[in-house]
């Protein structure tokens, strides 16, 4: 039987984990920088929570999520995305009660979602996403995407392209959905069975449906920003106005519309703009969702994220033809020709690992010169050459491959030369 791994999924072989290693320490340092603290939870969660949250007329609800009935005959469902998780553990863990607010919080994990592989987008991904909870000053809504552009810019990336949008508070919303339905009723019969299903529910997602979108009417659509009240215009003002304190340019779309029920006031997408990127060029995408903590049963605390998909981070780092740093840290690769000399070599690998020095020894009996073609392989700095001459005179040939220079040097010795030496 010839298995594979299933579709939508892939191995990230140890050639390749390297620079995975690289951003996710990149993104904890940047996370630390600005006081995120790291939440980790459960993979999989009551189904409830993402009908509740995400919202049950949206694409992840209806069609994406992997959903299962466990043995108690309860529906659990792989989670999908990250915020619905964090604002329950908020909750479930009266995170609102702690003494310093807003509680800001970060996670790092795989998502599932059941839809058409493409580049960079598969059913299993891995998504870094923030939190800021308890806060509804325009300020952390600026910190927030200043965080998320840091990551991209770390990561070597330029050509960045960040697009905002106010969707309004409640009252905004409900005028905008009334002029929404007045203004899609009367045709929609033409629109896609979703739209229909979403037309008096949540008629803004049919500004989202990628069915739909060249059709004549989603270009006359009522803006939402001609519906915002004086409350949620001066909000967008402020939110605007702290991104140019911080120096981060922006484009406003009014018909940036986020997938998910939960958002509010500001929404924002940040794009590659890379030439060969691909069609689909958001890399990250959030925004505010005051209310949700009420919907999971916590008091008033207003909130804000982001998520964003590492596998496209790093495709995008390769559409901009950026090199990572050399990512080996291999310090010396041993070689012991003979019984005797390898037993040798045993024992000094175990002393420089003890020592912090990495190492790696020949565990195939191979011939001295296939060995040496290892070591250039792994990229090791030094090698050390264990012979019988070397056996008598209780020392090893340690050769510097940067330079090609040598030396014989007592075994002894050697930990404090090579640490001199790295």
């Amino acid at each position: 039987m010839d298995i594979k791994v299933p579709r939508g999924t892939q191995d990230i072989l140890p050639s390749e984990t390297g620079k995975w290693q690289v951003v996710e320490e990149l993104i904890r340092e940047t996370c630390s920088l600005y006081q995120y603290k790291e939440i980790r939870t459960p993979i999989f969660e009551h189904t409830e929570l993402f009908t509740r949250s995400v919202g049950d007329t949206t694409d992840i609800v209806q069609k994406e999520m992997y959903t299962f009935q466990d043995r108690g005959d309860r529906s659990l469902t792989l989670r999908p995305e990250g915020t619905a998780s964090a604002v329950r553990a908020f909750v479930e863990h009266k995170m609102f009660g702690y003494p310093d607010q807003p509680v800001k919080l970060y996670y790092m994990g795989p998502m599932f979602r059941y839809e058409r592989q493409q580049a960079g987008r598969y059913r299993q991904f891995v998504q870094f996403g923030i939190e800021a909870i308890g806060s509804a000053d325009p300020a952390i809504d600026a910190e927030v995407i200043s965080l998320a552009m840091a990551v991209y810019q770390k990561a070597g990336l330029k050509k960045l392209k960040l697009v905002i949008n106010s969707l309004g508070d409640t009252e905004s919303r409900i005028t905008h959905k009334k002029a929404l339905v007045d203004h899609f009723e009367p045709h929609i019969e033409n629109f896609c069975s979703d739209c229909q299903n979403r037309l008096q529910k949540n008629p803004l997602r049919i500004l989202d449906c990628k069915v739909d979108r060249n059709n004549s009417l989603m270009a006359t659509a009522p803006s939402l920003a001609d519906y915002l009240n004086e409350e949620s215009a001066a909000y967008f003002e402020k939110v605007k106005e702290y991104l140019s304190i911080l120096n981060i340019p922006f484009e406003v779309d009014p018909n940036l519309v986020r997938g998910l029920d939960y958002y509010n006031h500001t929404a924002f997408e940040i794009m590659s703009a890379a030439e060969g990127f691909g069609a689909i060029t958001t890399l990250a995408g959030g925004g505010r969702y005051n209310g949700l903590v009420e919907e999971l049963g916590g008091p008033d605390s207003p909130g804000i994220g982001f998520a964003m998909s590492i596998e496209r981070l790093l495709l995008a780092v390769e559409a901009e033809n950026n090199k990572w740093a050399d990512l080996s840290n291999l310090d010396v690769y041993l070689i012991g020709m003979g019984e005797t000399a390898k037993k040798k070599t045993v024992e000094l690998t175990n002393v420089f690992r003890q020592n912090n020095i990495t190492a790696e020894m020949d565990y195939l009996d191979r011939k001295i010169k296939t060995q040496m073609k290892s070591a250039d392989r792994l990229k090791a700095k030094f090698v050390l050459v264990i012979g019988e001459d070397e056996i008598e005179k209780e020392s090893a040939m340690l050769k510097n491959l940067s330079n090609g220079e040598q030396q014989l040097v007592p075994w002894n010795e050697l930990v404090e030369k090579l640490k001199n030496s790295i």
